[in-house]
């Protein structure tokens, strides 16, 4: 008896948090994944055969072919710029998380989305967990979102959630946020794995059963990851991004995945005090001295998605006392800008190495694509001689370690945005074979020699 008590109890079992590798003990670091602590006992193994009698099943298989998809074609929300990143519009039953640094307006957004829905007939539950109903109440006073079929519930309760649910019923449903959910039946604070897991898993099962499309708020990490368990990105449909410095008015919403879109799309948006405001051309954002002659100033054009930008490039190069000279960016990548410097020096004779170099971009974007390398070689150069380049030019390229330029990807694109802003001459690789927009002239260089030459 003892024997077969002791072969019949449930031994414990170890989960990772971020992929969901098991283990029969406790280690350090997961074995699939190699992160470190993030294994977790996650109870006891259950033994016995792991699958189930079949039932006759409701809903036979059917030919691909025979399969409606009335029922599963997006509905626009009204916000423009957030249909172009979901692939259209919210698709009933799918399930959408909105991840972002806290203040960067994610409430904002939802909020926004659930008037507009509720002004188009639509019945929305906003469920607030991180807020009382008063405080949100509040900013929808300020943002002018209050609808009567836009109904508000505080609550932190899964439980209740989904009582609230099935007492209204609603078209649209919006959580905020996934983490201050906690469901009753399982042990753990809210935010934590088993809660997160548990808590998406029942909102889901409601989304599908009900072909209501649900809206859901999620945390990041330090590190800009969404919070909780990597299960939770796999579960939802769509992973939307929700970016921006609260200290300037840009913010960017993009999707990580999209199981009905897209994933390249990039939805811009500018927050005011009268609330969140697409842009559906926000090039007037990053540009500041279009028509006037400026030294340390250039513009070029980057590709957010599927969309061109004009970006204006700012630098300023000044005497140091320095025995290390600043090297200070903001908006662009630091370990490109020394490999420009060092170009600048070496192809270019530029001394740099006594003198303080700061670059900038205009409206808080950041850029990370190389076809911006030589907007902002040229900016340093204007800088250093303190000479503006001639008003209406652009310059795009790629800066090599030997000093000649490379062609980038979507030039025509970008030519094309530059000459409807009303850019008259663009700097651009030799190798690349274009046809100049109308009233545009192209100054074609091999070298970045050749483009500083082209560029006065």
């Amino acid at each position: 008896m003892a024997t077969a008590s002791k072969t019949s109890k449930a031994r414990p079992s170890f989960r990772c948090s971020e992929c969901g590798w098991t283990t029969a003990k406790w280690v350090g670091r997961c074995g699939e994944c190699q992160e470190w602590g993030t294994v977790d006992e996650a109870g006891a193994t259950p033994t016995g055969p792991k699958t189930t009698a079949t039932k006759p099943t409701s809903n036979p298989a059917r030919p691909i072919a025979d399969i409606s998809v009335d029922a599963a074609r997006a509905t626009p929300t009204g916000i423009p710029e957030f249909d172009r990143v979901l692939g259209g519009g919210l698709v009933p039953g799918a399930v959408v998380l909105l991840a972002g640094e806290p203040g960067v307006g994610k409430s904002t957004l939802l909020l926004d989305v659930a008037a507009t829905a509720a002004r188009g007939g639509r019945r929305v539950l906003y469920v607030t967990g991180e807020e009382s109903a008063g405080q949100v109440r509040l900013r929808a006073e300020r943002i002018n979102a209050l609808d009567p079929q836009l109904l508000l519930a505080a609550e932190t309760d899964l439980g209740m959630l989904l009582g609230h649910v099935e007492a209204v019923s609603p078209d649209l449903l919006i959580v905020d946020s996934v983490q201050t959910i906690a469901s009753s039946e399982v042990e753990g604070s809210p935010g934590g794995v088993g809660q997160v897991r548990e808590v998406a898993a029942a909102l889901i099962k409601c989304a599908k059963d009900r072909n209501l499309p649900v809206i859901l708020v999620g945390h990041v990490t330090k590190d800009g990851s969404v919070a909780g368990p990597r299960t939770l990105e796999h579960l939802v449909d769509v992973v939307c991004q929700f970016e921006g410095d609260r200290h300037a008015r840009l913010r960017m919403v993009r999707a990580a995945k999209n199981r009905f879109g897209p994933t390249d799309e990039v939805g811009c948006f500018e927050l005011s005090e009268e609330g969140i405001i697409g842009l559906s051309d926000p090039s007037g954002l990053f540009l500041s001295h279009i028509n006037m002659l400026v030294p340390g100033t250039c513009v070029t054009v980057t590709i957010e998605g599927r969309r061109p930008l004009a970006l204006e490039v700012q630098s300023l190069v000044v005497p140091s006392s320095l025995a290390n000279p600043r090297r200070t960016t903001s908006g662009v990548d630091s370990s490109r800008l020394a490999m420009i410097l060092a170009v600048a020096h070496r192809h270019l004779g530029a001394r740099l190495m006594d003198t303080d170099v700061y670059v900038s971009t205009i409206g808080g974007a950041k850029i990370t694509e190389p076809a911006v390398d030589l907007a902002v070689l040229l900016a340093l150069m204007s800088a250093l001689e303190d000479k503006a380049l001639p008003v209406g030019t652009i310059a795009l390229g790629e800066v090599g370690l030997a000093g000649e330029l490379r062609t980038v990807s979507g030039i025509s694109r970008r030519l094309s945005e530059a000459a409807r802003l009303g850019f008259t001459r663009a700097i651009v690789p030799a190798s690349a074979h274009l046809e100049a927009p109308a009233g545009m002239q192209l100054l074609q260089a091999h070298t970045v020699f050749e483009a500083v030459q082209r560029a006065h």
